[in-house]
C-alpha cells in the first residue's frame, strides 16, 4: 500500500533537508519513493514555493497534476472564510481516493505558514527502523498520513 505523509518543519529549509535524507534512503533500498513535493515558505514571502520531485518520468505528468491540484488548493488560491472551507471540501472529495480527508487537508493548510516548510511524500515498503535512524535529529512534525492508527503510532515512535 502506498503511504501519503506530510511532515512540517519549523524552517524554510527543513523540508529540503528531509527530502535529501529520504532520497538517499531510497537509493539504498530502505524505502520506495513514488513521488515527493516540497513546500517552502520563507518568512516575509506572500506565498510559498513548491517543487515536485518527479520520481519517474512516466509518472511525472500524473503526479504533477496531483501536486498541482493539491498544493494549489491549499496554498495558492486566495480564500477567505466560507470560501476556504468550500475549497477544502472540493479538494477533500477529490483526494478521498488516496486516503486524504478534509481534516487532514485543513491541518496541512493551517500548519504550513511563513517561516516553515513541508515535505509531502508518497512511499511504499519502508524499513521503518533503518529509515528512522536516517532521520534521527531531523526535527519535523507529522501533519498528516493515511496510515492505520497502529502504523502511525509505530511511525511516530520510530521518528520521535
Amino acid at each position: 500500500m502506498a503511504t501519503f505523509t506530510v511532515w512540517k518543519f519549523d524552517t524554510p529549509e527543513g523540508a529540503d533537508t528531509a527530502s535529501g535524507i529520504l532520497h538517499d534512503a531510497a537509493s539504498q533500498g530502505l524505502v520506495t519513493m513514488i513521488d515527493t513535493a516540497v513546500v517552502s515558505w520563507p518568512e516575509g514571502a506572500k506565498k510559498p514555493t513548491t517543487r515536485h520531485g518527479q520520481q519517474g518520468e512516466w509518472r511525472g505528468a500524473g503526479w504533477g497534476a496531483f501536486w498541482g491540484f493539491l498544493l494549489g488548493m491549499l496554498f495558492f488560491i486566495p480564500l477567505i472564510g466560507a470560501a476556504a472551507g468550500a475549497a477544502i471540501g472540493v479538494a477533500a472529495k477529490a483526494m478521498e481516493a488516496v486516503g486524504i480527508n478534509k481534516d487532514q487537508l485543513e491541518r496541512i493548510r493551517e500548519g504550513v505558514t511563513p517561516g516553515s516548510s513541508a515535505l509531502f511524500a508518497v512511499t511504499e515498503g519502508a524499513d521503518m527502523d533503518r529509515l528512522g535512524e536516517r532521520f534521527h535529529g531531523a526535527v519535523g512534525t507529522l501533519v498528516s498520513t493515511n496510515l492505520t492508527p497502529a502504523e502511525k503510532a509505530n511511525l511516530l515512535e520510530t521518528f520521535d
